[in-house]
């Protein structure tokens, strides 16, 4: 298969700190990947290597067969990216900042219209596309976040907790949508906490604790490294210290026994 991103030896620093520390991996065509790791664990900073946004850094990276330190351009033109914290123009209405980012995308306005329309259908908030950005909710900004990012059409798809602010019936309409953009051969990266999702909709995942990869592969390639269990517990086994438990019976004992409980 086609593997529409590669990345060898990806070495990345802010100063003294050492925020990746030689990631080798290749996401095929076609194909869903999940990233996770616990906070701090290189996850971001990976994602935006690979956009285009962060152009210091060791190794050799390639995505959809450009370089990120010199192709940049050519590489937003062909991605989507939902961050999990994005800045919109909260100024804007709804329809005005679809317009601006298909028109940076160099597409006419019927077909951002068209497109954006319907998305916004099917997320129904086709009637919030004359109100300003500032005064939705964190769920609507998602959804026009999500919108946004596939009005081009990209070949990939970054996506940082997508479901993020969601009610159900829009988390599950995203979950059936990008199992559908991976069948109709586009990839998605998936960057996420939510284990379960991760487990049900990633062909593949990548396991990052330290800035350095701890395992990768299918579910059953992991299950069989770690023998068996579910992915938050191969994810736990893992990533943690394995001291979860007392740490939280010392946090419950700064608190002390709940007020008006009985004494024992």
């Amino acid at each position: 298969m086609e593997e529409l991103v590669r990345v060898s030896g990806l070495r990345k620093r802010y100063g003294d700190t050492v925020v990746l520390d030689g990631i080798d991996l290749t996401v095929p065509r076609g194909t869903i990947l999940g990233y996770i790791g616990p906070n701090g664990a290189g996850k971001t900073t990976t994602v935006r290597i690979l956009c285009g946004l962060l152009g210091e850094y060791e190794g050799e990276v390639r995505v959809a067969g450009f370089d990120p330190r010199t192709q940049a351009l050519e590489i937003k033109r062909r991605i989507g990216y939902v961050p999990e914290n994005a800045v919109l123009y909260e100024s804007l209405t709804v329809a005005e900042f679809l317009l601006l980012v298909g028109r940076l995308h160099g597409l006419p306005d019927e077909t951002i219209r068209t497109r954006g329309e319907a998305f916004l259908q099917a997320f129904e908030l086709a009637g919030h596309l004359p109100a300003r950005i500032a005064t939705l909710s964190k769920g609507m900004r998602q959804k026009v976040l999500v919108t946004s990012a596939l009005l081009h059409d990209p070949q990939l798809l970054f996506v940082d907790e997508p479901l993020s602010g969601l009610d159900v019936n829009s988390a599950i309409l995203i979950k059936e949508f990008l199992r559908g953009l991976a069948a109709a051969g586009r990839t998605v990266f998936y960057c996420s906490h939510v284990m379960d999702v991760v487990e049900r909709i990633c062909d593949r995942i990548v396991i990052l604790d330290g800035g350095r990869i701890a395992a990768q592969g299918t579910l059953e390639e992991l299950e069989r490294q770690v023998h068996g269990g579910s992915l938050e517990s191969i994810f736990a086994h893992l990533t943690s210290a394995g001291n979860e438990a007392e740490r939280a019976r010392a946090l419950l004992a700064v608190l002390g026994p709940a007020p008006g409980a009985a004494a024992t």
